[in-house]
């Protein structure tokens, strides 16, 4: 997706991502600091998000994620591209058996882009968000396991999120329905030009991975939310979203 160029955003397609900057202590990697550099915010956000962005879940967000009906998860295909997605059951299907894991018991559905993609090993964004009170929490981590219809995730950043821009929103159970016919192709329908065109919600999958192992690689999943028409259809294979002022972490970009 293409964002437009704003107050916050123009030019950042100059700004080098080659001097090398310590990251062992940040929750952000080099690509996030750099932009948060280029904007004149890092030295600000930085010491709140070490306290803030933890490697572990506390109790309020077990509890939280135990209530959700679903879950937006972030990860990526076999050909290496980003996808977002749901897992969906009834209230309970997430659990916390300690506080550096989540228990899933749930997996993409058939035909899903993700289907068969959340394998030991894989890298796992996911965001816990409660509609009808505007609640939102982050968890980024990687698949310890995928045993049958479930994952175990070894959580390495957990976080939470304002309740900007969510639109508030009540849901309803209702019996969980077959996976039907999927459909696969290199640009949009007609359908879904008009079903992203009334949309004021949509989620975004990212990653970034350098070399050897760190925290603070990995995927994220991010929620992006307007009025309706806030996602511009362009045309059938490119769509634009505007850029609202967040958290300045800079996790998508």
């Amino acid at each position: 997706m293409t964002a437009p160029a704003t107050a916050s955003t123009r030019g950042l397609q100059h700004v080098s991502m080659n001097a090398p900057l310590e990251t062992s202590a940040s929750p952000f990697h080099a690509g996030e600091q750099r932009v948060q550099e280029h904007l004149g915010v890092r030295e600000a956000i930085e010491p709140w998000a070490r306290q803030v962005v933890r490697d572990h879940l506390i109790e309020q967000h077990a509890l939280f994620y135990a209530a959700q009906p679903f879950l937006v998860v972030a990860a990526r295909d076999a050909e290496i591209r980003p996808w977002a997605s749901l897992l969906c059951a009834a209230p309970g299907f997430v659990s916390v058996p300690d506080a550096r894991s989540m228990a899933i018991a749930a997996q993409p559905l058939a035909g899903d882009a993700l289907a068969g993609a959340l394998t030991p090993g894989a890298d796992i964004g996911m965001l816990g968000i409660e509609l009808e009170t505007r609640r939102r929490n982050r968890v980024n981590g990687r698949i310890a396991e995928s045993p049958g219809a479930g994952l175990r995730v070894a959580v390495t950043q957990a976080f939470g999120n304002c309740p900007q821009h969510i639109h508030p929103r009540r849901w309803q159970q209702r019996p969980v329905a077959r996976a039907g016919a999927t459909w696969r192709g290199e640009g949009l329908r007609d359908g879904e030009r008009r079903w992203i065109e009334r949309a004021d919600t949509c989620f975004i999958a990212s990653g970034h991975r350098g070399d050897g192992e760190g925290a603070v690689y990995g995927m994220d999943a991010s929620h992006r939310g307007g009025p309706a028409g806030f996602v511009e259809v362009v045309s059938d294979t490119e769509l634009l979203l505007p850029d609202y002022a967040g958290n300045n972490h800079f996790n998508t970009l």
